[in-house]
């Protein structure tokens, strides 16, 4: 996979995709369909999975591509791949919170590294450059056209003062139990892969989830958030979090700036 050429294939799709969710979040009603795992699943995750897809398909049609909405690539298989979630935080989409992301991300020898989270509700964007780092471009976004870019990275945190981020839609008792092992300035809520980026900009130092994901959930965002400095890793036994594993489920996790001093589970 030559870089140069993957990223601005990636950064256009998720602006459009972007755009078409915007239409249809922007619109008086819109429908919610359950899924055979009781989540939901609106017009909007359909219409952007459809266009990201055909595009990634056209642009590099010998690699295997896994998606959240297309459940026979499911059972694919590899370390190597690009893996999309459309619609990332359906449910904040849903209750037009606003906190959705497009995520598309490769992933190589099953580590994610190189990605794109693009929030049209939030109009943030973030992504990985052909040579790893990450930056935040500020829009208006042009699919035709990158705009200015600024590098991100994360905090040099305090580890008597840290800034903690956890899910708005799934946190639960055990999460918060996690939190208070550490001494923790304040926290905040966020939904989506968003949580991953706010660690790499240094706007927070600790997001644990306690909780089930998906490697498309998370995959885009682990990679931004290598590439600002930043790491991943299980929260059972602090190894790094790694993709292409079977069913693409993930275990809990803990995702950090570098040196924040993790705690046992």
């Amino acid at each position: 996979m030559k870089y140069d050429a993957l990223i601005p294939v990636i950064r256009k799709l998720a602006i459009e995709a972007g755009a078409k969710i915007m239409e249809i979040y922007n619109a008086d009603d819109f429908d919610v369909k359950v899924k055979s795992d009781d989540s939901p699943v609106t017009a909007a995750d359909e219409a952007a999975d459809a266009l990201i897809s055909a595009g990634l398909r056209a642009a590099f049609p010998e690699m295997m591509l896994v998606t959240e909405e297309q459940s026979a690539s499911h059972g694919l298989t590899g370390d190597t791949f690009l893996i999309v979630d459309p619609l990332d935080g359906t449910k904040e989409f849903i209750n037009r919170r606003g906190d959705f992301t497009v995520n598309i991300a490769l992933v190589e020898g099953g580590v994610p590294t190189r990605g794109v989270v693009y929030a049209p509700a939030k109009e943030r964007m973030f992504f990985t450059l052909a040579d790893g780092t990450s930056v935040e471009e500020t829009g208006p976004f042009d699919a035709a056209a990158m705009g200015e870019v600024s590098p991100i990275r994360v905090a040099e945190s305090d580890n008597d003062a840290l800034m903690v981020v956890a899910s708005k839609s799934h946190r639960d008792q055990a999460t918060d139990d996690y939190i208070n092992k550490y001494s923790v300035k304040d926290s905040k809520s966020a939904g989506s892969s968003l949580k991953f980026c706010l660690v790499a900009t240094g706007e927070a130092d600790l997001y644990p989830r306690v909780g089930r994901t998906m490697e498309w959930d998370t995959a885009a965002g682990h990679a931004v958030l290598l590439g600002a400095g930043g790491k991943v890793v299980r929260f059972d036994d602090h190894t790094p979090l790694t993709y292409g594993k079977e069913g693409y489920a993930n275990p809990f996790f803990i995702a950090y700036a570098a040196n924040v001093t993790l705690k046992e589970a």
